[in-house]
């Protein structure tokens, strides 16, 4: 392989790398995860004043459960369905082509 071939590969392997980590859906699942822990966690420790201000519905059980699940929503979504950068090959196609196609 040439130079210019090694460097397009490592240029295509750098950007995928880079399209993975900073894909908001990990932001988000990552934090509704946190944030759901902490919150279920509250939820588990909480006293029967707690229970009796919000009328016997443990608020913050439910809605850490409820934060956990849609986090890992999200994580599981971001790797059933990973971000494909384009190629350099199809970047070259779109500046080839007329506007508006």
């Amino acid at each position: 392989m040439s130079d210019l071939q090694n460097e397009v590969s490592e240029l295509e392997r750098t950007s995928a790398t880079a399209a993975r980590l900073f894909d908001i859906r990990r932001i988000i699942g990552g934090l509704f995860v946190v944030y759901g822990v902490i919150v279920t966690v509250a939820g588990v420790m909480a006293s029967d004043a707690d229970m009796k201000k919000a009328e016997n519905i443990n608020i913050n059980l439910w809605t850490g459960i409820g934060m956990l699940a849609l986090g890992l929503f999200f994580l599981g979504w971001m790797k059933l369905r990973p971000v494909i950068p384009p190629t350099v090959g199809e970047l070259q196609e779109a500046e080839e082509a007329p506007p508006g196609h």
